[in-house]
């Protein structure tokens, strides 16, 4: 018996928060970014990597049914989600979807597939940079005294700012 969806769901398949599960290439720029961050005295906070597919689909459909009003019986089913879309009525399902997307804390309409569910992305805090000099990744001393010098550097790095959402880095700037 499948089980209404609601904010029991949010703690299920939680996304990681380690770089160790990114795919190598880009967690060697992460861990290069970081440690040249960290070197010149910035602070950085990790709050996601890693996304399992199961928790894409939980925060994809969530927003879908909470915030754009997709009809919750039309939700395709995933395997390994035993979950029930539809409540008694629209009204009782889009409050569940709701209640889902304020326990994940969503800000911006979740992808279905992202680059976070493959391991080529990470949502990141970057405080205590400006006015400060770190190395690129040419080892040259650098002075950012802004976030789009910030975002150049990481970029030098092979890890790329999404503008438009704040913690976002990614192999590609997606």
């Amino acid at each position: 018996m499948a089980e209404l969806s609601g904010p029991a769901w949010v703690s299920r398949f939680p996304t990681s928060t380690s770089k160790a599960d990114l795919v190598p290439a880009f967690r060697t720029a992460v861990d290069n970014f970081i440690a040249a961050l960290e070197a010149g005295g910035a602070s950085v906070s990790i709050a996601a990597t890693r996304r399992p597919p199961e928790r894409a689909y939980l925060m994809h459909y969530a927003w879908k049914i909470g915030r754009q009003n997709l009809n919750a019986a039309s939700v395709p089913a995933m395997d390994g989600v035993d979950i029930q879309w539809a409540h008694a009525n629209a009204g009782a399902s889009k409050v569940a979807a709701n209640q889902m997307v304020s326990g994940y804390g969503i800000v911006f309409a979740p992808a279905l597939t992202s680059r976070h569910s493959e391991g080529r992305a990470i949502d990141m805090t970057i405080t205590d940079f400006v006015g400060k000099t770190f190395n690129n990744a040419a080892g040259q001393p650098t002075v950012v005294s802004s976030a789009a010098q910030l975002h150049a550097l990481g970029a030098g790095y092979g890890v790329r700012k999404l503008v438009s959402d704040p913690p976002h880095w990614s192999d590609d700037g997606h």
